[in-house]
């Protein structure tokens, strides 16, 4: 048990941010399927895509918070700030995420799932290091 601590404790930041990382995905999956399961009709490509900003909101929304208090650490007073670097960033990785799959899967003709799979390694990746780079950097 003792050395199970001791890699928590030195990969901490890094074991934190999958931790929340695996739970924004949840909250991403969640308010999707809550809103065509409820008010939005996915068969609609207008509403499949409305369904699927709320729950990018919602998951960027929650990542910050969680990325702020449990993985970075944040104390910062310049929350306003650290947000809108966090939802820039995170626009920024999503406009990547459609790139590499756009070149991936309709240009190189790509497996869809693969590409997908392949496209989330990077832009976690990315996220992370922006995050901790250019977010929540302490100096």
């Amino acid at each position: 048990m003792q050395k199970i601590k001791e890699l928590y404790f030195s990969y901490k930041e890094i074991v934190n941010y999958l931790i929340v990382g695996g739970l924004t995905t949840l909250v991403s999956l969640s308010v999707y399927y809550i809103c065509v399961l409820t008010f939005l009709d996915p068969e609609a490509p207008v509403q499949l895509q409305i369904a699927n900003i709320i729950s990018w909101v919602a998951a960027v929304t929650f990542a910050f918070f969680t990325n702020r208090r449990f993985v970075f650490e944040s104390s910062s007073d310049a929350l306003m700030a650290e947000a809108g670097k966090f939802y820039a960033a995170r626009l920024g990785t999503l406009l990547m995420d459609m790139g590499i799959m756009f070149i991936s899967v309709s240009l190189l003709h790509m497996n869809d799932k693969v590409a997908k799979l392949m496209v989330q390694v990077i832009i976690t990746v990315a996220n992370y290091f922006l995050s901790k780079y250019l977010v929540f950097n302490k100096k």
